[in-house]
């Protein structure tokens, strides 16, 4: 069986792990690594069937199959290429890191040669399997619009480098708009799904972004627009934000877990 090895112990790691607990995804839950021992042990505990050892990042390589990244930006860039190193597959949640082309380009190499999967869930969207599809071809434009309440873009370096305050904002206020690889650093826990979208399409710096604080909303809504030789697509998804933490959606939690279950089916459906 699968041994899988869950970094980040927050909302969608804890997704994860109790997925995995219940037997919705078939593998074996083996270690968990996280900054805050807190948290491991707290979410150890919300499990029936699996006690994974809490272990560091080096013993958790050492021990599993495949490893799930789910805690930051900062912890792709210090464990993916270590894990890719070591020989195992890695599923990427904090995509929003590849916007770093070097970092992008190495993470690519490594994985060839040591011929490991990576693995980039769909998030918070809809439509990845159509811009994969589309991608087939040529692509003139794509655009993610995200919608969020104003509460939930707090701590985004980008607000508080403008000194925006967000409990003030009394109706639709469009905060940035530009490429794809700023609006990941500007936005790091709130746009992840800029990078996925880049990443299937046309690139970081090609893929516009669009960022708006909306006080009558409450809930997260991602729209994509996207343009090519196919046609024109255009979705929309209206996300019920994170309980534990409003800057996640919880299909981003269950896109994961799909990813999961894909890795291990002899099925495949979609792009």
């Amino acid at each position: 069986m699968l041994k899988i090895g869950v970094i980040g112990c927050g909302f969608i790691g804890g997704q994860i792990c109790r997925a995995i607990d219940k037997g919705v995804i078939k593998a074996e839950l083996y270690a968990l690594c996280d900054s805050s021992e807190r948290k491991v042990k707290e979410l150890k505990a919300s499990l029936e069937r699996y006690s994974p050892a809490s272990m560091t990042i080096d013993e958790l390589l050492q021990n599993v199959d495949l490893v799930v990244e789910s805690a930051s930006q900062k912890a792709v860039r210090l464990m993916v290429p270590q894990a890719l190193e070591a020989g195992r597959d890695v599923m990427v949640l904090s995509v929003g890191a590849l916007a770093d082309e070097e970092l992008r380009e190495r993470l690519f190499r490594l994985a060839k040669q040591n011929n490991c999967k990576l693995y980039f869930p769909s998030g918070a969207v809809a439509g990845i399997d159509g811009i994969n599809s589309a991608s087939a071809a040529e692509i003139s434009s794509v655009t993610l619009t995200t919608r969020k309440p104003p509460m939930g873009l707090a701590g985004a370096p980008h607000v508080e480098a403008l000194g925006i305050k967000l409990e003030k904002i009394e109706k639709e206020t469009l905060l940035f708009e530009g490429p794809a690889s700023e609006a990941v650093k500007a936005f790091p826990a709130n746009v992840n799904v800029a990078a996925t979208i880049s990443l299937a399409g046309i690139g970081f710096e090609r893929t516009k972004v669009r960022v708006i604080a909306d006080p009558t909303l409450s809930r997260n809504v991602h729209e994509i627009t996207v343009e090519g030789e196919f046609g024109k697509l255009t979705t929309r998804v209206e996300n019920l934000p994170s309980p534990e933490n409003p800057k996640t959606s919880y299909l981003a939690a269950l896109s994961a877990i799909s990813t999961l279950k894909k890795i291990l089916s002899p099925v495949q459906i979609g792009t």
